[in-house]
């Protein structure tokens, strides 16, 4: 009999509504699972408090314990995976179906946070580390979450890097070459780091006030005024296309000649996949995490450095514009083959007997 598999993620259900970069993951991850055997998505609970409320975190618990019964009496799995674990939306399930069910617990991306153990989250945080503890395996997609994952790992317990990975098993043909100036930004209008890359990439566009160029701008949120107000300087050589589905995001990309994104901390950012998906540089800030995801052919700069920034993005304007060497490192790299041999080869899952 084929493997089966129990799905759960904590922080936001691949049904969720919103759409989301952890959705579009949550979803992915099902896929992935899916080619290595039967997958259920064991829980829609999501656990997330995202204001330190205790009474809010009580109820949780109780729900999760809710579930934890109802899956302990009916659950029949060869092994748990859990999607994303951390102090605002611990696994507060998984751990203890296993332990019942005495079966493998995998969790894909985990983050520790000792000084979240003390105040608001401190109930939560702790919650979060057990799971992180109880895990046979933890996966994680990016080399800035490896070293504290390993300090603080039980001995028994397995850490494998999972390339972050789109969800897809080829490379679109797309235009091979292109050149004319066109840039691309894609993030949402949300204040904090979001608001920082936007400042950013003004600044370095003000450094570049010589060069032939022009940017459009995929994004809709809370801080429209304040990113409209910082390109307001550039007059019509900027254009706000507003919030897009996916295909006419890709459709953007693939038209642009650089995807201008300096990722003020991105944990890795799957827009860079996706642009150098459909063959187009990209110009980043140098940062953990997006260094994961961006390719050789693609340019790296220092963050906060505005004249560094404009320097590689005259310089990747000037070159040749060649779709292939971007498309072939995604290829290589961060397509779902790639996740699914890395997990295969993990969790060996053998298939039952008849």
């Amino acid at each position: 009999m084929t493997p089966s598999i129990a799905f759960y993620a904590p922080l936001k259900s691949p049904n969720h509504a919103t759409p989301s970069g952890d959705r579009t993951m949550a979803r992915g991850l099902m896929n992935v699972l899916s080619e290595l055997g039967n997958v259920e998505l064991v829980s829609e609970l999501r656990t997330r408090d995202g204001f330190g409320d205790a009474d809010v975190q009580n109820d949780l618990i109780e729900q999760a314990d809710e579930d934890v019964a109802r899956l302990v009496k009916t659950g029949d799995w060869d092994a748990w995976v859990t999607y994303h674990n951390y102090y605002k939306a611990p696994d507060l399930i998984g751990p203890k179906v296993c332990v019942a069910l005495n079966i493998p617990y995998h969790v894909i991306e985990a983050s520790r946070s000792p000084k979240r153990l003390h105040g608001p989250w401190a109930a939560f945080a702790k919650l979060a580390d057990e799971a992180s503890d109880a895990a046979d395996v933890i996966y994680y997609f990016t080399h800035r979450d490896q070293p504290f994952l390993q300090d603080a790992k039980p001995a028994d317990q397995q850490l494998v890097h999972l390339k972050p990975f789109l969800d897809r098993d080829t490379i679109p043909v797309v235009e091979q070459s292109r050149g004319g100036g066109a840039l691309l930004a894609v993030g949402m209008f949300r204040r904090g780091d979001k608001l920082k890359s936007y400042t950013n990439l003004a600044n370095a566009l003000t450094a570049t006030a010589r060069m032939d160029w022009n940017l459009k701008i995929v994004g809709a949120g809370e801080a429209e005024d304040e990113i409209r107000a910082l390109y307001a300087p550039f007059g019509d050589r900027v254009t706000f296309l507003g919030g897009l589905s996916h295909d006419a995001v890709l459709q953007q990309m693939e038209q642009a000649d650089v995807f201008v994104w300096p990722g003020v901390n991105e944990a890795f950012g799957m827009v860079y996949l996706e642009a150098q998906a459909m063959g187009t540089p990209v110009v980043a800030e140098n940062r953990v995490g997006v260094r994961d995801v961006v390719g050789p052919m693609s340019l790296l700069v220092e963050p906060h450095n505005a004249v560094a920034y404009a320097q590689a993005l005259e310089l990747i304007l000037s070159a040749k514009a060649d779709a292939k060497p971007h498309q072939a490192y995604v290829a290589e790299h961060h397509l779902r083959r790639s996740a699914v041999d890395t997990i295969q080869q993990t969790m060996q899952l053998k298939a039952r007997s008849s």
